[in-house]
């Protein structure tokens, strides 16, 4: 992975908060690192006598975050909810809020207490497509412990306040000069150091050890890269528009990979295994729609499928439109489903990256993503769902 830190780009920058914008930047414009709104990072600084935490504002993306999108934290409160027994998403999202010191700033990211907890200076976080799909197959952990040993490695938790004070209480009598990141099995990798530069150098460093990894285990040669397969695609349309309650906009991809993809056997038990990272959910939901031969068909499968998926774990909650946002034609290619091109184009670059993780993930004995049940619970998370609203 190449590292795009300048000294000449760097020294335009000189406060703490200045440079945090500067390498968020820099991180947001490697889409192999975040995608749309993925990842967050922070940085510690004193402000009249108190220590805060300035951390990403949620909705706002790495590659255009400028100051004001990062939301300014006491420092003190956070370390408190970290020590809580329980805290509910809604007592996390307003504690947060009441703690800020700006309350015009926008929301701290559902990561904020984590981000404080690691006790040093400069936290980066992100859904690197080469760790989590070195985590999502099913010698992941071992080859995770294998590659980065001086890691701290943990096993897919709940974002948010679940998994920062699980990592509070692993972190009880850890020796953090020794670590040298930490890793979320399926999720992502956060780097951190008391430099900006050195945070983000660590950031690169471990990626690229992770795509070297890939690319000596696990390298992906394209076999078909030529549609064969047809698709009705007015008929399709149709359908859609029908299923999702209006006009969809429906975007084809047949590149080399979206061909090479839909042409594997047994595409729909490969194609079905789950995202690759938990909050790519809210964009795709957990599987696209297999077409085969019959359109109607298959669409009625996946509609009557997501909807005992929701009633088998339903608690309380309303479902979503159970119709698909992304299909994989048979031979064919990948059909996106969306409101408008924007929400297409989005929809596209999340699924090309699923895709090739899969691809990978598959050369190192089979993709694995996480549990049916933890799918459910990131799908209707509500911290999640307010992204979507916003």
């Amino acid at each position: 992975m190449k590292n795009l830190w300048t000294a000449e780009e760097a020294s335009a920058y000189k406060t703490d908060l200045e440079l945090r914008v500067f390498s968020s930047n820099l991180l947001g414009r490697s889409d192999e690192l975040v995608l749309h709104g993925g990842g967050n990072t922070s940085v510690k600084s004193m402000v009249e006598g108190e220590e805060i935490l300035f951390v990403k504002g949620s909705g706002w993306d790495l590659v255009s975050i400028k100051e004001e999108g990062f939301a300014p934290v006491k420092m003190s409160t956070l370390l408190e909810m970290a020590a809580l027994e329980e805290l509910s998403d809604t007592d996390m999202v307003s504690g947060q809020k009441a703690a800020m010191i700006d309350n015009t700033a926008p929301n701290p990211s559902v990561e904020a207490i984590l981000h404080a907890l690691i006790p040093f200076k400069v936290v980066d976080h992100t859904h690197a497509d080469a760790v989590v799909t070195m985590s999502n197959s099913v010698t992941g952990k071992e080859n995770i412990e294998k590659v980065f040993p001086n890691f701290l490695v943990v096993p897919y938790i709940m974002p948010g306040f679940i998994l920062a004070h699980e990592i509070f209480k692993m972190t009880r009598d850890f020796d953090w000069d020794v670590c040298e990141g930490i890793i979320l099995h399926n999720h992502g990798i956060f780097t951190f150091d008391d430099d900006a530069k050195k945070s983000y150098d660590k950031m690169i460093d471990a990626v690229s050890l992770a795509e070297d990894f890939l690319k000596e285990n696990a390298e992906v040669v394209f076999g078909v890269t030529e549609p064969t397969g047809v698709l009705d695609v007015e008929k399709l349309q149709s359908l859609m528009n029908e299923a999702k309650g209006y006009e969809v906009v429906m975007k084809i991809n047949q590149t080399p990979l979206a061909v090479n993809y839909a042409s594997q056997e047994k595409i729909y038990m490969r194609a079905t295994r789950g995202v690759l990272t938990p909050e790519h959910i809210i964009r795709t939901k957990r599987v696209p729609l297999i077409i085969n031969e019959n359109i109607e068909e298959a669409l009625n499968k996946y509609v009557n499928d997501y909807t005992a998926y929701f009633e088998k774990h339903a608690n309380g909650e309303i479902m979503l439109n159970p119709a698909p946002n992304y299909a994989v034609v048979k031979n064919f290619g990948v059909v996106l489903f969306g409101k408008n091109e924007k929400e297409c184009s989005v929809l596209n670059d999340v699924v090309e990256h699923t895709m090739m993780a899969v691809l990978h993930a598959d050369k190192l004995g089979g993709y694995v993503s996480i549990s049916l049940q933890d799918s459910f619970e990131m799908e209707y998370w509500e911290l999640e769902q307010a992204k979507l609203k916003k």
